[in-house]
């Protein structure tokens, strides 16, 4: 049995974890079969219980840019520890990683660390109604931010109604706050801000949809919504969770060149540990506590040990601007490697790429928002998904994710990722 011990863990897992995992994406529940249960992990691989190795296109959603355990990191983070976990005080590490972001993304002047991503968005959704007065913001079907119940919203009985809750325990009265719309679709916005004129106090994006496979802005959409919330007083609140720092060291800001009003953060700044932070021009966060009225606070803010990760993570990403093209270019080759070969074997596709985020969707010609990702054949997706598991490549557990790609994934990872996509019997 190939994960006989990872099985042996699961069941266990099971009967004191809810579902046996921390996260839902983790159970393999859109793929099917047992979740692999990984013991360490370095550089472009991953090994799991059973002693299995993987080349890594997951890099924990994104986080391990550098590649697992960084001796650099690895190093920062044994000093710290040495100095002591968390004080619930303030540090000088916190001023010097808030330094490096703000020197070097567009448009912010300030920026408060907080322990999620999830908790980001929340934060940054809270800051933008205390500051416009106002009540609504929109988000994008296809487009994740983290469990806050703002956010756990599907659509009514049209583009331009209200929401409805996708989840037990979200309220009704929170749902009717939240209104949606799809993805690349300007003339959506539009219409929601006329019939909710006054009322809409943020419009908050993935600016490259990492939640349904990678989907990229298509036609100046970002352009176009920073224009419409600049023309209605409601804020543009990009989650670069998953590009900030990851796309370009000024994320999706830089690449687009478009300045949100606020900006969320996660992954890359914590350098592996569980770090989230929101930033924006002073005039907004100056509304935060404890100089403005907008509350919001977090014990483990800033903790010591995260900050010596993300920062030193963040300095080698900021003197070593080549690694971004190192990882445009290995995305690249990966992306035309994958698809020569299903073309050699007649198998429709699509993939989506941006900088070191990459999607491969079945049976579809373009995927520019969540109906087309939802068209795509995932049933094909679940069975490559554990071909290429038994061939050591470990992929995300769902045709909704985006592939991540690493400093260390070199030429002779992929290399081993065709040549095990050769083998693939469709």
């Amino acid at each position: 049995m190939l994960y006989q011990r990872s099985s042996a863990l699961f069941a266990e897992a099971k009967n004191y974890i809810p579902g046996g995992v921390n996260s839902p994406v983790r159970a393999f529940n859109s793929v099917g079969g047992t979740p692999v249960f990984i013991k360490k992990a370095k550089g472009a691989y991953l090994w799991d219980e059973d002693g299995r190795k993987y080349v890594d296109y997951i890099n924990s959603w994104g986080p391990a840019i550098l590649g697992h355990a960084h001796e650099a990191v690895v190093e920062a983070v044994k000093k710290q520890a040495e100095k002591g976990f968390s004080f619930g005080t303030p540090t000088e590490l916190e001023t010097e990683i808030a330094k490096v972001i703000v020197e070097g993304v567009p448009g912010i002047d300030k920026i408060r660390m907080v322990s999620s991503g999830t908790e980001a968005c929340m934060s940054a959704i809270r800051l933008a109604r205390g500051f416009t007065g106002k009540d609504k913001i929109i988000k994008f079907r296809g487009c994740y931010h983290g469990h806050a119940d703002s956010f756990l919203i599907s659509a009514g009985s049209g583009a331009a109604t209200f929401g409805m809750p996708i989840s037990p325990g979200v309220t009704q009265g929170t749902a009717k706050d939240t209104l949606l719309a799809d993805y690349n679709n300007i003339e959506q916005i539009l219409s929601l801000f006329e019939k909710n004129h006054g009322e809409i106090a943020a419009v908050i994006v993935e600016p490259v949809a990492g939640n349904m496979g990678c989907v990229l802005p298509e036609n100046n959409f970002l352009t176009h919504l920073k224009q419409i919330c600049s023309t209605n007083g409601a804020l543009l609140i990009f989650d670069e969770v998953m590009t900030g720092f990851r796309l370009a060291f000024g994320g999706a800001q830089e690449v687009y060149n478009v300045e949100a009003d606020l900006v969320c953060y996660g992954k890359v700044i914590g350098g592996g540990l569980p770090v989230g932070a929101f930033a924006g021009r002073s005039e907004i966060m100056d509304h935060l506590a404890p100089i403005g009225d907008v509350y919001q606070a977090g014990t483990l803010s800033g903790n010591p040990i995260a900050m010596a990760a993300g920062l030193t993570t963040l300095e080698i990403l900021r003197d070593n601007p080549t690694i971004y093209l190192e990882l445009k270019n290995s995305t690249s080759q990966l992306a035309i490697g994958l698809g020569s070969i299903l073309n050699q074997k007649n198998i429709p596709h699509t993939i989506n790429r941006k900088g070191s985020m990459m999607s491969l969707f079945f049976q579809v010609s373009s995927v520019s928002n969540f109906k087309d990702a939802s068209e795509a054949n995932h049933s094909l997706f679940n069975h490559f998904f554990h071909h290429m598991l038994k061939e050591g490549i470990y992929l995300p557990p769902s045709g909704y994710e985006t592939w991540f790609i690493s400093k260390d994934i070199t030429e002779e990872e992929i290399s081993k990722t065709l040549e095990a996509m050769e083998k693939l019997e469709y």
